[in-house]
């Protein structure tokens, strides 16, 4: 069997579509792998990380290049790619939508760091998986002669048994307080760092977000990002990939890189609920669930609500790419607006999961079903700092206000 990092021709999709890397292309490769990996589910829980043949076929499809620049092979789709291929995915298996996600939007990433970074990942293994942990105060890093060293213990790193790589984010601490708080994301390989296995989770169960330990790596200049070179605009990077999806503010649009996850989630337990009612009875009074008018009413609120997440969730990611190719960069007010909706648009899924959960009645309680899965997994994703309402609500509400934003990687 292939292990768990690996791939099989993974730079040769099959079917008649395999040269094609367009955005439609790369969608329906994404709905392709639906049966297979709703199968599969079950066996991704038990293992608390991807089987080895999802990680495969995602490579073989692809699918983890969608964002990656196009001169080591990668698609270069616009950012909304990441939202339709994740809603795919979602739509079989949560979990390997969220390591999809996460996986694939770190090449985005690396394509602004240094050219020397990208060449030492990319240089080897255009295909690499890159894992991350951006929880800032998880880390310290001391500036030395030409690098640093860094060290912490980072919670959450998903994908990481299967990655080569990681970007670990971290404070930068200084002898001169007139330097102030420097945040910066250092890019590790694995030999630099030990992972330990925490994941045993409720949900997401299959994402295999373990911990990482770094103890006084050294990590040298170039391998590294200051985060205010990701705010908008040309990076380090740009030099070489000038295309305007590698200007986005990558922290401002943070929580659409997972979004689709649960928009693909929440879609998945709609159909699901909607294939039942139509032929389910009553096991009370045998009435067909389908001609009941709570019935048809749950569906009607879930699905609008989930139409509305995916509009929004849609719309901000072509707006971003359209603002990007103008050369415009957004202020603290329309960052913290990106933040906003992010959070909002992924807290109508989980109320649409939530709705559908509880007009299912007992039968959603067993395992052997997928609706317990969906909701736990649902409830999962929404416990994502960047899916916080009341966090990105009171910033919006305080930069509205006039006051100082409190989310210094914006």
């Amino acid at each position: 069997m292939t292990g768990i990092g690996l791939k099989s021709n993974a730079n040769s999709p099959s079917g008649p579509d395999a040269g094609d890397r367009s955005h439609a292309s790369m969608v329906s490769r994404a709905r392709a792998l639906i049966p297979r990996l709703r199968e599969r589910a079950t066996q991704t829980e038990e293992l608390r990380r991807l089987p080895a043949e999802t990680i495969r076929e995602l490579h073989e499809s692809s699918l983890f290049r969608i964002v990656q620049p196009n001169r080591v092979g990668g698609s270069e789709l616009d950012y909304v790619a990441l939202i339709d291929c994740a809603d795919a995915i979602g739509q079989a298996d949560a979990s390997a939508a969220w390591n999809f996600a996460n996986l694939a939007s770190h090449h985005w990433m690396l394509a602004m760091f240094d050219k020397r970074a990208q060449d030492a990942v990319w240089g080897k293994d255009p295909d690499t998986l890159i894992a991350s942990s951006f929880i800032f105060p998880a880390g310290r890093a001391r500036k030395v002669d030409g690098g640093y060293l860094l060290r912490g213990s980072w919670p959450f790193s998903s994908g990481v048994d299967g990655s080569e790589w990681n970007m670990l984010a971290s404070v930068v601490s200084s002898d001169d307080e007139a330097d102030g708080i420097e945040y910066r994301i250092f890019l590790l390989n694995k030999n630099d760092y030990r992972i330990n296995d925490t994941w045993d989770a409720t949900g997401l169960r299959g994402t295999g977000s373990n911990d990482v330990e770094v103890n006084d790596a050294f990590v040298a200049e170039p391998m590294s990002v200051a985060v205010s070179d990701l705010a908008g605009g040309p990076t380090p990077g740009s030099a070489v990939n000038p295309n305007a999806l590698y200007t986005l503010p990558v922290f401002s649009l943070f929580p659409y890189v997972l979004s689709g996850v649960a928009l693909g989630n929440a879609q998945a337990c709609l159909d699901d609920y909607v294939e039942l009612a139509r032929h389910r009875a009553s096991t009370y009074n045998r009435a067909k669930l389908g001609d009941l008018q709570t019935t048809q009413i749950k569906i009607a609120e879930a699905s609008s609500k989930i139409d509305a997440a995916r509009l929004i969730m849609r719309s901000t990611c072509i707006q971003a790419m359209a603002d990007a190719r103008h050369g415009d960069i957004p202020d603290i007010a329309a960052k913290t607006r990106l933040r906003r909706d992010g959070a909002y648009c992924v807290n109508l899924c989980t109320e649409a999961v939530s709705l559908l959960f509880a007009a299912s009645g007992a039968r959603g309680l067993y395992m052997s079903g997928a609706l317990q899965r969906q909701f736990r997994d649902a409830h999962a994703i929404n416990s994502h700092i960047a899916f916080n309402f009341d966090a990105a609500g009171t910033n919006y509400g305080r930069v509205a206000l006039g006051l100082p934003s409190e989310n210094l990687t914006l």
